[in-house]
């Protein structure tokens, strides 16, 4: 019998809404992005996003259940995000998520915002007729988060083939989450935001050998990251040339002007910004993949995976492909779709723990700072 879960993701600036069946096969998935809303200031704005998933909620969970040709009343479960993000904006989620189960008599599932972002791997392992090997490192890399996880898997009691996971983390960001980085080089070069896209798209037209950054140096955890060195080392460099102060002024202009596409921003970069963005590029994906390979040959896994909004760059999935092969490593990615927050990952993450019998109750509250691997606040059996 198929076990249809919604699942309902609002942990950041993405409202989002999906029905999942046996946590493998996606019926539909619906985002609603406010990169335009928060675009002005230059990340997220918690105040603003709040107020938008309040304005979104209810038309994307209705066109997830129409995109799905589902009644909401014929799901099983819904399954919420319950942390860690923005804790407004995680209410909102958990608010609407427990009004439609109590509505509709539905068994509510706390998930996790980082496990939900494995699951997204796996999802994409499924469609693609592919199985991951457990033991895995997993690296989850976004604007919030940089963390490393070693996963071991366990089938459930159910016998549905729901797979228990299991972390242990290995190493996380010290200071800035890769993304954050990237937005915050973006800005001080004039590239817009979100800048991970637009830096991966003008990396390709630079010369990544130009800048020597260096290798961040860490004491203690060597699987731990740092990217405030970089990103101060960008600043001192572009301080060192005041000659490239004309066109970054050239390109706030034409973002202010609504010239946002990577053509537009490239055509008004000369070689020396170009080679900078490549370069800087460079740094932080060899510093992701090299750390996170170290690892999983430190901790004998047998696949890596890699999930978050920065593993949708192309620069980071080549080098990972490349090393990873070399070194013995399967490695698997979700789709760009699957990359960024979505809420088909939470239906697949609530799809185990609904097989195991977890349930929440109306008591549950958002977690903003949710390890992954703790127990949901307020859920039983």
């Amino acid at each position: 019998m198929t076990t249809r879960i919604l699942g309902i993701e609002s942990s950041c600036d993405e409202t989002a809404a999906a029905i999942v069946a046996d946590g493998k096969q996606i019926l539909s998935s619906v985002v609603a992005s406010q990169v335009d809303i928060h675009r002005k200031y230059g990340g997220v704005v918690p105040e603003l996003a709040s107020r938008e998933h309040l304005r979104q909620i209810v038309p994307v969970v209705r066109e997830a259940a129409a995109q799905a040709n589902i009644p909401l009343a014929d799901v099983d479960a819904i399954g919420v995000t319950q942390g860690p993000g923005l804790v407004g904006s995680l209410l909102v989620g958990l608010t609407y998520g427990k009004v439609l189960a109590l509505a509709l008599n539905k068994p509510l599932i706390a998930v996790n915002h980082l496990e939900g972002h494995v699951h997204a791997v796996l999802l994409e392992a499924h469609s693609a007729g592919r199985t991951p090997k457990f033991p895995a490192m997993c690296l989850i890399v976004s604007g919030g988060h940089t963390l490393l996880y070693r996963v071991e898997s366990a089938e459930t009691h159910s016998g549905n083939g729901a797979l228990r996971l299991s972390y242990s983390r290995v190493g996380g960001t010290r200071d800035d989450a890769a993304g954050e980085a990237y937005d915050k080089v973006a800005k001080m070069l004039a590239l817009g935001y979100p800048g991970g896209p637009v830096i991966d798209k003008l990396a390709a037209h630079g010369n990544a050998a130009a800048v020597r950054f260096g290798t961040t140096k860490i004491r203690g955890n060597p699987y731990d990251f740092s990217f405030s060195g970089i990103k101060t080392a960008v600043l001192y460099y572009l301080r060192k040339r005041p000659e490239l102060h004309a066109e970054i002024q050239e390109r706030q202009r034409a973002l202010s002007n609504g010239e946002r596409s990577a053509d537009a921003l490239r055509a008004l970069s000369s070689t020396t910004t170009l080679d900078l963005i490549a370069s800087f590029q460079r740094a932080v994906v060899d510093d992701l993949v090299k750390r996170t390979l170290a690892a999983g040959e430190q901790f004998a896994v047998q696949s890596i995976l890699a999930s978050g909004g920065v593993a949708a760059n192309r620069e980071l999935r080549e080098k990972f492909e490349e090393e990873g092969k070399r070194r013995g490593f399967e490695v698997f990615f979700p789709s760009r779709p699957l990359s960024t927050d979505n809420a088909a990952m939470i239906a697949a993450a609530a799809f185990t723990r609904f097989s195991e019998g977890e349930r929440a109750d109306l008591s549950l509250n958002a977690m903003p700072n949710f390890p992954l691997g703790a127990a949901p606040q307020s859920s039983g059996h």
